[in-house]
């Protein structure tokens, strides 16, 4: 491990036991190492670790094992016994319920952190001058004095926002802080918590199930199930190249077609003969071996709707559908093609209005026809 990194995470697990002592979820051999600056996300399905994981990070749960260091400094080391206590890990954080005191105004809830530290005491005008600092950076400048009860939703979550960077810390947690929130409301905060993020400079964990959250906000996600990073990447990588089917069943929609691999060419593609009859070459990580079943991902947006004659263009797949549901999304449409018992959604402009049992040809590029084995 590098003392360079702002977050350091190695062999981390925690387990959790359930009724009659056993198992019941937790997360194992969590490993990662953040550049300063850095905005991670941990991404998942419910109950598969990524709570957990930020609550080690924090301090709320102990591990069975492993190490987690910030900015050089060993927090965690389970085996040396080191367990440093949340209050002297120098982390701000962020709870989905915002955690905001009704009783006290917008000021005395930032000014709260500085109050009731351990490490050193704050004079009033230090206090003063970091809270204001703080609230201008989340547009609460003029909120200094106001009764919390009196605040919006997105308003509180600012509020717990200027709370959690008020001491500067060398981390910020955030645990799902837009899912309160309403969608137009969520989708403005995105930007908003980007821009504090990058001005700030200061290094973020951020938990969301939310796949359109992390795709925009991240530089970095881990996609989580099971209690394990199934793959750690940035969201341009996750979403075009998904390690296996789960990723790209998660991230983004996408049409799952099962088969059979009928051999690898010299170019690499793999044909992949469907369970309806079709064939389609594909492009496999690993290719696989002939007679191995395998599953195949292509995106909606990759599809494109079109005439049934003609034979597919080079480097292209093609398979042949009719229309059997369609639905006006407002800057798309939408529509189900039952290609011989399968079934894929493609996406077209709202000016290719097809009507249901049309018979339509589906085209799409190899490279983006991925596939991998079949391990359902």
């Amino acid at each position: 491990m590098t003392h360079s990194a702002a977050l350091e995470i190695r062999d981390l697990a925690k387990s959790f036991v359930g009724h009659g002592n056993s198992p019941a979820g937790g997360i194992q051999d969590i490993s990662l190492s953040l550049s300063p600056g850095t905005f991670f996300t941990l991404l998942g399905p419910s109950g598969c670790g990524k709570t957990t994981t930020l609550r080690c990070i924090a301090g709320l749960e102990r591990p069975d094992k492993g190490v987690i260091r910030v900015a050089g400094q060993t927090l965690l080391d389970t085996h040396a016994g080191i367990d440093v206590a949340l209050e002297r890990r120098g982390l701000g954080m962020v709870f989905q319920s915002y955690a905001i005191w009704p009783h006290m105004t917008v000021f005395e809830n930032v000014a709260f952190p500085l109050r009731v530290a351990k490490d050193r005491r704050f004079s009033k005008p230090e206090i003063e001058k970091a809270c204001l600092n703080a609230l201008g950076r989340v547009g609460l400048k003029g909120f200094e004095y106001r009764p919390s009860t009196q605040l919006s939703g997105g308003q509180q979550q600012r509020v717990a926002l200027a709370r959690a960077i008020v001491r500067e810390p060398r981390l910020l947690l955030l645990d799902e802080p837009l899912s309160n929130l309403d969608a137009t409301l969520r989708e403005e905060m995105r930007g908003e918590l980007k821009r504090l993020q990058k001005e700030v400079g200061v290094t973020t964990v951020y938990v969301t199930h939310d796949q359109s959250e992390a795709l925009e906000m991240s530089d970095l996600i881990a996609v989580m199930n099971k209690g394990r990073i199934v793959q750690l990447a940035p969201p341009r990588q996750i979403y075009l190249n998904p390690k296996d089917a789960f990723v790209a069943g998660f991230v983004g929609a996408t049409n799952l077609l099962r088969g059979i691999a009928r051999g690898t060419a010299n170019d690499g593609l793999t044909l992949v003969e469907l369970e309806n009859g079709g064939q389609l070459r594909c492009r496999f990580e690993t290719p696989p071996q002939a007679g191995q079943r395998v599953v195949v991902s292509i995106r909606p947006e990759s599809i494109a709707i079109g005439a049934t004659e003609g034979s597919a263009r080079p480097d292209f797949n093609r398979l042949h559908g009719k229309i059997c549901q369609s639905g006006f999304l407002g800057n798309a449409i939408r529509y189900e093609v039952d290609a011989g018992g399968s079934k894929l959604v493609a996406m077209a402009e709202t000016s290719a209005r097809l009507d249901v049992s049309t018979p339509v040809g589906l085209e799409f590029a190899e490279q983006y026809t991925l596939g991998w084995p079949d391990d359902a």
